[in-house]
């Protein structure tokens, strides 16, 4: 297994591609990811069966967490519970978050 990740390299393999998040930790105890929106583009994801945390590298908007609207910024930390509904919206530049699950991602 790898130790090393280039962040870099899967935002741009996103980027080219048509889908907007990629894994790159897999595993039982814990995952970890890059998810990159472009303004205007939907966030998806459905609630997952771990707690997670996401860490805003560079955007804005907002993160929806059940029925409140949070407003993101560079270097601020979210947590999510697992079974949680939430997602990423109302962004006017691109949004480039790593997210960590504190299990697999499913």
């Amino acid at each position: 297994m790898n130790l090393e990740f280039n962040i870099n390299e899967y935002i741009e393999k996103i980027q080219k591609n048509d889908f907007y998040f990629h894994t790159f930790i897999n595993k039982e105890n814990l995952a970890a990811g890059v998810l990159v929106l472009q303004p205007g583009e939907s966030d998806t994801q459905e609630p997952h069966e771990s707690d997670e945390l996401y860490f805003i590298l560079k955007g804005d908007g907002f993160l929806k967490i059940k029925d409140i609207d949070y407003t993101i910024s560079e270097n601020k930390v979210y947590y999510v519970g697992k079974n949680i509904e939430h997602f990423f919206h109302g962004n006017s530049k691109e949004l480039v978050v790593l997210y960590f699950f504190g299990g697999p991602d499913s």
